[in-house]
C-alpha cells in the first residue's frame, strides 16, 4: 500500500508540471528547491562542506551562491523529466542544441563501444533522453528504486526512443556486452566508492575513492571514452549537450597501473567540466566520505 501511495503522489506530481508552461513549472519547482535548501540542513551543510573543500579561496558568500544554484538547476531538472514524454525533435530545437557531436560519431564509427564519461552535472537525465531523441540511443547504468512501480515508470520515460537500462547489480557483464555489440553507455563516475570496487584518485586536489569500472572497460574492450554533458548556458538561456574530446585510457602490461591512470585522467575531465560550471554538479553528495586508511572523516 505505502508503494502505491508514494508512486501515486510521484506521478501526479510528474503530470500537474509536465501539463504546466515551461516557465511556470520552473517558477514552481525554483520554490520548491528554496524550501528544501532551508528546511534539509544536513545536506545544506554537505554542500557547504564540499565547496570549502573544493574552492577555499572562494569567499563564503560566493560559495553560498553556488550551492543555491545546485537547487534550482535541481528543480529544473525534476521539470524536465516530467515534461520529457511530450519532447520531440520540432519543439526541442529552440532550447536545446548539440556541440561537439563529430567527436562522439568517430569513437561510435570505431565500432567497438562507446563510454560515455559523465556526472551529476547540468541536466544529467535529460543528456541521455534528448540524445536517443535525435537518432543515438544509449544504456544508462542506474541504481533501480526501490518501489517496483516507480522505477519502471521512470524506466519507461528514459527509454522511450531507444535507450537501454543496465542495473548496477550486474552492471559488468551487461557493461562488457554492450561494448562488444559496438554499443553505447553512459557512465557516471561522480559518486562515493569504497575499496575493492573503488580506486583513490585525486579530485579536487583532495584523495577521493573513485569507481574503476569505466577504466577497467574501455581497457578490456578497447572501447572509446568521450566525455558528454548536458549543461544550462544561461547566455544562450538553452541547454547544450556538449561531447569532449576522446579521453586515452593506458593498455599496458600493468593492468593495475592503466585502470588507476585511467581512473585518474577521467576524473581530471571531470573536474575541468564542473570548474566551468560549478552551480550545476551535485555538492550534496558526500563525495570524500570514503578516506584513505588512517585518515579522520571530513564530514
Amino acid at each position: 500500500m505505502g508503494e502505491n501511495i508514494e508512486y501515486g503522489i510521484v506521478v501526479a506530481v510528474a503530470r500537474c508540471l509536465g501539463a504546466m508552461p515551461r516557465g511556470a513549472a520552473r517558477f514552481l519547482s525554483g520554490g520548491i528547491a528554496f524550501a528544501v535548501y532551508w528546511l534539509n540542513g544536513r545536506l545544506r551543510r554537505v554542500g557547504t562542506r564540499n565547496l570549502e573543500l573544493a574552492f577555499p579561496e572562494l569567499s563564503s558568500k560566493t560559495r553560498k551562491r553556488i550551492l543555491r544554484g545546485v537547487y534550482v538547476h535541481l528543480g529544473w531538472q525534476l521539470v524536465e523529466f516530467c515534461r520529457m514524454a511530450r519532447y520531440t525533435r520540432e519543439n526541442t530545437r529552440g532550447w536545446i542544441r548539440t556541440e561537439g557531436l563529430e567527436n562522439y560519431v568517430a569513437a561510435q564509427a570505431r565500432g567497438k563501444g562507446v563510454l560515455v564519461l559523465t556526472g551529476h552535472l547540468g541536466a544529467w537525465e535529460l543528456s541521455s533522453f534528448y540524445h536517443s531523441l535525435m537518432g543515438y540511443p544509449m544504456g544508462m547504468l542506474i541504481r533501480r528504486l526501490d518501489n517496483r512501480k516507480l522505477d519502471e515508470y521512470v524506466n519507461r520515460i528514459r527509454c522511450m526512443h531507444g535507450n537501454f537500462v543496465l542495473s548496477k547489480d550486474d552492471f559488468g557483464r551487461g557493461l562488457l556486452t554492450a561494448m562488444h555489440e559496438g554499443a553505447a553507455v553512459g557512465m557516471l563516475i561522480d559518486t562515493n566508492m569504497t575499496p575493492p570496487r573503488g580506486v583513490f584518485v585525486k579530485f579536487f586536489g583532495l584523495d577521493a575513492c573513485t569507481g574503476t569500472g569505466l577504466a577497467h572497460v574501455a581497457r578490456k574492450t578497447g572501447a572509446a571514452v568521450v566525455p558528454g554533458f548536458m549543461v544550462w548556458e544561461e547566455s544562450e538561456r538553452k541547454y547544450v549537450l556538449r561531447f569532449g574530446k576522446e579521453v586515452e585510457i593506458p593498455r599496458t602490461d600493468d593492468a593495475a597501473a592503466d585502470i588507476l591512470e585511467g581512473t585518474r585522467r577521467a576524473t581530471a575531465v571531470l573536474e575541468e567540466w564542473i570548474r566551468r560550471y560549478p552551480d550545476q554538479w551535485l555538492w550534496i553528495h558526500r563525495r570524500w566520505k570514503t578516506r584513505p586508511a588512517g585518515e579522520p572523516g571530513i564530514y
